[in-house]
């Protein structure tokens, strides 16, 4: 039997159950190719009200959401909240994770027109430090994101791997928190680039190589990715984490929990938002002299 083939008995065993989202088929392509793209979940004019909401707070500020604050939105905007927990994305999480989620952090990935920005190919998981590969990514596009505008790429069944040695480059242009890079030959002709439409999200695997291209068109590409784990799995590096329970029951506990935003960029908000963000810092440049 062959790893993809134990894979999809893997996934099928762990999810009999209805599904909310997804069909069978679907999930175990998922458990197969350790990705699943599209899947529609907001309308094109709520999408759109979404990106106006982002661009006009980016206005207000001066320029485009940076720094520490593309990072957690969810715990700053009453809005990103509402994506986090939003029914259409939970129930296709819950397809694959099971009915107890926790939201453990969230961020934009934006790339101007012609930005140089760009994503090395790497695996979600090398920095993390959670303790099971069980964690998905919904990457919803604010934007279109197509080839032209640097849309992800994924290399598919990789997540089979386990954990591939990274090298950290810090590169200026990279997206990635330490410019993480994998330290195997990436055969791009596998390759599958992830189009996506304004409102429609891609799932991805933790253990999933993958990577995006510069912006070489004049418009922006704007995605958000939110990663969700299942209640069990735990922080097994630095300071204690945190997450937000967003369906279902938390019966172990392994984070703090985080507390849902009432106001938009609010004095409590951003002090909680502060204090989070520079504990997860801690986690991700663990080992170096970064420090944010």
């Amino acid at each position: 039997m062959t790893d993809a083939t134990l894979a999809a008995a893997h996934w099928r065993a762990r999810h009999a159950q209805s599904h909310h989202r997804l069909s069978e088929a679907e999930v175990e392509a998922f458990g197969r190719n350790g990705f699943h793209f599209p899947v529609r979940v907001f309308e094109p004019d709520v999408i759109a009200g979404h990106r106006q909401r982002l661009e006009a707070f980016e206005q207000r500020m001066g320029g485009p959401l940076g720094g520490q604050m593309r990072n957690k939105p969810h715990l700053l905007f009453t809005w990103v909240d509402e994506i986090v927990r939003h029914p259409a994305i939970l129930d296709a999480v819950e397809d694959i994770l099971g009915p107890d989620i926790l939201a453990w952090s969230s961020s934009f990935f934006t790339k101007e027109a012609n930005d140089p920005a760009f994503v090395s190919w790497h695996q979600d998981s090398t920095y993390w430090g959670l303790s099971d590969p069980d964690v998905v990514t919904a990457w919803i596009a604010f934007s279109d994101s197509v080839p032209e505008n640097g849309c992800m790429r994924v290399i598919p069944g990789t997540h089979l791997m386990d954990q591939i040695p990274h090298k950290d480059t810090f590169a200026e242009n990279n997206l990635l928190t330490r410019g993480q890079e994998v330290q195997v030959e990436v055969d791009l002709a596998r390759a599958v680039d992830v189009t996506l439409q304004p409102g429609e999200m891609s799932l991805h695997h933790v253990l999933l190589v993958h990577g995006s291209e510069p912006n070489h068109s004049n418009r922006r590409r704007i995605g958000f990715a939110i990663r969700y784990v299942p209640t069990y799995v735990r922080q097994t590096a630095g300071p204690r984490d945190s997450a937000m329970l967003v369906r279902g029951v938390d019966r172990y506990h392994h984070f703090d929990p985080e507390p849902r935003p009432k106001v938009d960029f609010g004095d409590a908000e951003r002090a909680v938002h502060k204090r989070i963000t520079e504990d997860a810092v801690k986690i991700l440049y663990r080992g170096t002299e970064k420090t944010g």
